[in-house]
């Protein structure tokens, strides 16, 4: 299986893989009020340009999350590059990325909701609101 948001509506989907038989979709659609969430995708240039193996820490209130770049889920599948933070109430998260080559960078206050690209050593390049495309 592989985890991602398939339908860009800022929750996390999941892609079954299934021996001998369709794939299947596993769309997350519950209703309910609205959280928060922030994905970030990253962009390397004197790190490998796919960033595998940075780290993202994402704070936000009291709460801290941290996620890593992979190049592998489970068999045959992939995650989404995309890290998804989901934020609670939070409409804020401070971001830290340490890259693959040890450099650290620090982005403050950044909005929730957004789809935020950040490339290695210029910062965030840009800042997408859903409906966005893959």
């Amino acid at each position: 299986c592989a985890f991602g948001d398939y339908d860009n509506d800022g929750d996390v989907d999941i892609v079954v893989m299934n021996m001998g038989e369709p794939v299947s979709l596993l769309r997350n659609d519950l209703t309910g009020p609205p959280q928060n969430w922030i994905k970030v995708l990253l962009e390397g240039t004197k790190s490998n340009r796919s960033a595998i193996g940075a780290r993202v820490t994402a704070r936000y209130g009291a709460r801290m999350q941290t996620q890593e770049v992979l190049s592998q889920a489970s068999f045959n599948s992939v995650n989404d590059k995309r890290l998804h933070f989901g934020l609670g109430a939070s409409a804020k998260v401070d971001l830290e990325v340490r890259w693959p080559n040890g450099v650290v960078q620090k982005f403050a206050a950044i909005d929730a909701g957004h789809l935020v690209t950040i490339k290695e050593g210029t910062g965030v390049t840009a800042r997408l609101k859903p409906p966005f495309s893959r």
